[in-house]
């Protein structure tokens, strides 16, 4: 019975690094070509390439080791590319760049 409970918990933690991944894999393939170069990251090609195998290996090979080889890429797309590419594109910009006063449309002045 603690197998089958353990069995179940594993399932559930790989089908999440799957969905990781392929979440990445979609936004890479989302972000312009440009946007890479402007970030001073990898092209977008090697990032279709490295979140590709990784769903791939996540869901024909299913080896731990090559999984967790694929996780750390996942993380490092979705911690470091992700947030330059949408910096460069335009996004939303960070949260430690107004005013402690800033409201949701500008400055809050006080009634002044």
């Amino acid at each position: 019975m603690l197998m089958t409970g353990f069995s179940s918990l594993m399932s559930l933690i790989f089908l999440a690094i799957l969905v990781l991944a392929v979440v990445a894999l979609v936004m890479a393939a989302m972000a312009r070509p440009d946007a890479y170069l402007a970030a001073n990251k990898q092209n977008k090609n090697f990032w279709l390439i490295i979140l590709g195998i990784t769903v791939l290996v996540n869901l024909v090979v299913q080896m731990v080791f090559l999984q967790i080889i694929g996780l750390i890429a996942t993380i490092v797309f979705m911690v470091d590319v992700r947030p330059a590419l949408k910096e460069v594109s335009g996004g939303r910009p960070r949260r430690g760049g107004g005013s402690s006063s800033d409201g949701p449309y500008g400055p809050y002045n006080g009634g002044r």
